[in-house]
C-alpha cells in the first residue's frame, strides 16, 4: 500500500523535456513525472539523471491548461495556522505557475486568464493539511475509510482544486490513457502523495481557557466549489441542485489536547489532570457543531444595472422543483433533519423570494402545517411551515422565517433571541457531535460518543450579514449547552460569563463573517460590530455605509474578472486552443460611442468645473464663457442621464460565461438606442462586430463544464 497522505516536502527538477518531483524525506518514492510540452503523466522508479533541481516545493496545488499552454501551479509558501487534533494547517501564501513550453507568440487572452487565476489565488483564503482532511467535519470523517488516500476521503463540495487535480487523479485512478499508464484502469498508488486538497473558506485555531479549563476553539467554514461566485451574478439554484454562496461552518472545541498551543498559535500551556463529564484527563474530547448557509433553492437573479438596488428576476416555481429536490436529498442525506431559517424582509422587493421558497417548501412536504405568529412589531414574526406526516424524506424539512429586520430594527439586536426561543426544541433534538480519541487506536480515530442529526440552514438575500448573526448566536448556546453537558460549565452558567473567551469567541466569528462576506461581496460584512461588542453601534454603521458603497462600485465594476476567475479556476469555463490569435474574448466590442459616453461625461464635469473656476477681467465678456459652461453641462447631464437608463450597457460583465439575463439586458439596450433618433444612426454605423457586440464572446472558444 503506498502513502495515504500528500508528501509533506517536494523537490521540483526541470529540463527541457520534464519536470520531475521527488520527496526527499521519502527516497524510496517513485518520482513523478510531467513530460513537456505534452503533459503526460507518469511514475519513475528512483530519481531521474539529467534533470536540475529548480526548487522545494509545499505541495501540488493542480494543473490547468490554458490557451496556449498547460500549468502546474505550486504551492512555494505555506503559512502554518496551527494543530487541529495533532495535525498542522496551513495556509496557501504563495504560488508559482510552471509552464510546459517555452512561450514563442504572445497573447493578449493567455496573459488575461494568468493575471485571473493568479489574483485569485492571491486574494482566496485556501488552506490544507497533509494528514488531516479539513474538508470533511468531525462526524463525516469518524465515518470515513482510513484505508483510503487523503485525497479519496475529501468531502467533493469543498474539495477545491478538484478540477485542476483532475489530470493527476485521472492518472492515479487509471481513469484515461494516453498520459503515460502502462497500466491503463489500474490504481497508481505512488501518485496519491502527489495530490494535495484544498480547501477555500475560513479557519482559526486558538488555544483558550473556560473557567480554568484549557480548551482548543476551533472554527472552520468551508465554502461549496459548486455554483461559486459573486453576489449578484450567482444567485439562487441551479439544475443540479447546487445553491450560491453555500457554505459549510463547524464549530470545534477539542478538550484534553496534548497538542495546544503548537504552530504559533498563542496558547497556555498543557491541560492539567482533571476529570471533564467523567472521562479520565488522558481522553482527548472533540465537540463540534455544524450550521449550513446557501441561497434560496430557486430560479432567480438580480440584474444590476448601475442603480443601488438589482432588478429582481424570479422564474416559476414549478420549473425549479427537480432541482429543489436534488439540493434537499443531498442536505438531508449529509445533515439529517433541515430547519430552513429564512431572513428576507417580508415587504418591499425581497417579499417575492421569500415566497416563492414557501411555496416550494409547501411542494415538498407532506400535507404542510402553516401557522403565523404577529407581535405589536410585525403582522408576521414568525411563519412556520411543518409536514402533517413522516411519509417521505422531504418531511424532514422544517421551514421557519423571522422577520429579522423588523424585530431587531432601532437597535434592538437583542430581539434576534426570538428566533433562538423558536429553534430551541429542534436544537436540543438535533443535538451535536462528541467523540472520544481512544489512545490505542493507531489510526486516531473518534469513538463517537453523540451524532448530530438536524442541521440549521440559514439564509437572507445575500446569505451574509444577518445570516452571520443569527448563526453566532447559534453557536453561542450550543457551545454552552456542549460545556454544560461535560460539565465543565454549571447549569445556568454561560460562556460569556468568561470576560477574555467572550471577546476571543465575538472576534473570531466576526472574523468569519469578514472572510465568507469578501469572498461573495467583496467587503467586510456588514453588522459585525455587534458580533463583536454585542451591541450595535453608531461607529459600525459608518462602518456598514462605507462597505454598502464599496459594494455596489465592487458588484458593477469590478466582480465581472472576479467571477471569470471563479470559472476559470473551478472549471466552469474551459479556454479553447483552436483559432489562436483570432479569438477575442476579453475585447471590449461595444460600439465606440457607448464606450465613449462615460469618457464624455467625465470631460463634460472637467470644463464645467475649470470654467466655474476661471477668473475673468472686468473688462471681459462674459456671455461666450457661460455658454461654454451651460453647453458643457447639457452634454454632461445627458450622458448622466444615458447612462443611468442604459446601466446594463456599462455594468463589468463576466466575459468567460455571461449570465442570461445579461445578454438579453443587453439585447434589449441595443434595441432601444438603434431606435433612437440622436445616436441610433452613429451607433448602428459603427458598431463593431456582431449585434452581441461586448457579449458576442458567449459562444466563443467556450465549454461549459456542469
Amino acid at each position: 500500500m503506498g502513502n495515504l497522505v500528500p508528501f509533506r516536502d517536494i523537490n521540483v527538477h526541470a529540463s527541457t523535456s520534464h519536470y520531475a518531483f521527488t520527496s526527499p524525506s521519502s527516497p524510496s518514492a517513485q518520482t513523478l513525472v510531467v513530460e513537456r510540452p505534452s503533459g503526460d503523466i507518469r511514475l519513475n522508479d528512483g530519481a531521474l539523471l539529467g534533470a536540475k533541481r529548480v526548487s522545494s516545493i509545499a505541495g501540488i496545488l493542480g494543473i490547468i491548461k490554458l490557451r496556449l499552454d498547460t500549468y502546474i501551479i505550486v504551492i512555494t509558501k505555506a503559512q502554518p495556522m496551527g494543530r487541529l487534533k495533532g495535525h498542522m494547517v496551513y495556509k496557501i501564501m504563495a504560488t508559482e505557475f510552471l509552464p510546459l513550453r517555452e512561450r514563442t507568440l504572445h497573447d493578449s487572452e493567455e496573459d488575461t486568464y494568468l493575471t485571473l487565476l493568479k489574483t485569485l489565488l492571491k486574494t482566496g483564503p485556501m488552506y490544507f493539511s497533509y494528514s488531516f482532511d479539513i474538508t470533511n467535519s468531525f462526524q463525516r470523517q469518524a465515518s470515513s475509510n482510513s484505508s483510503h488516500a487523503l485525497w479519496q476521503r475529501a468531502d467533493d463540495r469543498f474539495f477545491w482544486n478538484r478540477f485542476i487535480q483532475s489530470a493527476l487523479i485521472n492518472f492515479a485512478t487509471g481513469a484515461t490513457t494516453g498520459s503515460g499508464l502502462r497500466q491503463p484502469g489500474v490504481h497508481q498508488t505512488g501518485a496519491d502523495p502527489f495530490i494535495l486538497p484544498v480547501m477555500f473558506g475560513m479557519l482559526r485555531i486558538a488555544s483558550t481557557r473556560i473557567k480554568s479549563t484549557a480548551l482548543t476553539f476551533v472554527l472552520i467554514t468551508r465554502r461549496c466549489r459548486h455554483r461559486a461566485g459573486t453576489r449578484y451574478l450567482t444567485r439562487g439554484i441551479d439544475e443540479h441542485g447546487h445553491v450560491a454562496n453555500f457554505n459549510e461552518t463547524e464549530q470545534i472545541v477539542v478538550l484534553n489536547d496534548g497538542t495546544r498551543g503548537s504552530g504559533g498559535v498563542g496558547g497556555e500551556g498543557s491541560m492539567k489532570n482533571e476529570k471533564v463529564g467523567g472521562f479520565d484527563s488522558k481522553d482527548m474530547q472533540v465537540m463540534s457543531y455544524v450550521q449550513t448557509r446557501g441561497s434560496v433553492p430557486v430560479y432567480w437573479a438580480e440584474v444590476s444595472t448601475l442603480r443601488y438596488t438589482p432588478d429582481l428576476q424570479i422564474r416559476g416555481v414549478e420549473s425549479a422543483t427537480d432541482a429543489a429536490k436534488a439540493h434537499f436529498d443531498e442536505q438531508i442525506r449529509i445533515y439529517g433533519d433541515n430547519y430552513l431559517v429564512n431572513l428576507v424582509n417580508q415587504r418591499g422587493r425581497e417579499v417575492r423570494v421569500k415566497e416563492a421558497y414557501e411555496q416550494m417548501v409547501r411542494m415538498l412536504v407532506s400535507g404542510p402545517i402553516e401557522s403565523t405568529q404577529a407581535n405589536n412589531v410585525t403582522n408576521e414574526k414568525f411563519h412556520t411551515v411543518e409536514p402533517s406526516q413522516k411519509h417521505q424524506e422531504y418531511d424532514r424539512l422544517h421551514y421557519v422565517y423571522f422577520d429579522f429586520h423588523n424585530e431587531t430594527k432601532g437597535l434592538r439586536w437583542h430581539r434576534a433571541q426570538l428566533l433562538l426561543d423558536q429553534l430551541k426544541n429542534g436544537l436540543m433534538q438535533g443535538q451535536y457531535f462528541r467523540g472520544i480519541d481512544m489512545p490505542g487506536d493507531s489510526q486516531g480515530q473518534l469513538e463517537v460518543r453523540n451524532r448530530q442529526t438536524a442541521v440549521v440552514r440559514t439564509n437572507c438575500m445575500d446569505c451574509l450579514d444577518r445570516t452571520n448573526v443569527v448563526q453566532t448566536m447559534l453557536a453561542r448556546w450550543t457551545l454552552t449547552r456542549q460545556l454544560i453537558d461535560i460539565g465543565v460549565l454549571r447549569p445556568g452558567e454561560s460562556t460569556d460569563d468568561d470576560a477574555s473567551f467572550k471577546v476571543l469567541f465575538r472576534n473570531i466569528w466576526a472574523d468569519n463573517a469578514d472572510v465568507v462576506s469578501r469572498s461573495y461581496s467583496g467587503t467586510g460584512a456588514l453588522k459585525t460590530d455587534f458580533t463583536r461588542t454585542g451591541e450595535r453601534t453608531r461607529a459600525g454603521m459608518v462602518q456598514d455605509l462605507s462597505n454598502s458603497i464599496t459594494r455596489y462600485v465592487k458588484n458593477n465594476f469590478s466582480d465581472g474578472p472576479r467571477q471569470d476567475a471563479f470559472d476559470l479556476f473551478l472549471g466552469a469555463f474551459q479556454p479553447d486552443s483552436s483559432g489562436i490569435g483570432t479569438s477575442q474574448v476579453f475585447v471590449d466590442r461595444r460600439p465606440i460611442l457607448i464606450q465613449a459616453i462615460p469618457y464624455l461625461l467625465a470631460m463634460s464635469f472637467f470644463f464645467v468645473l475649470i470654467s466655474s473656476l476661471a477668473r475673468t477681467k472686468p473688462e471681459t465678456t462674459i456671455w461666450p464663457l457661460r455658454i461654454f459652461t451651460i453647453a458643457w453641462m447639457v452634454v454632461g447631464l445627458w450622458c448622466f442621464r444615458f447612462i443611468y437608463t442604459h446601466g446594463v450597457l456599462y455594468v463589468n460583465w463576466p466575459k468567460l460565461n455571461t449570465p442570461r439575463w445579461a445578454n438579453e439586458g443587453y439585447q434589449e439596450m441595443m434595441g432601444a438606442i438603434r431606435k433612437d433618433k440622436l445616436i441610433g444612426p452613429f451607433v448602428s454605423r459603427h458598431e463593431r462586430g456582431a449585434s452581441t457586440a461586448r457579449i458576442s464572446h458567449l459562444e466563443e472558444g467556450k465549454k461549459r463544464i456542469q
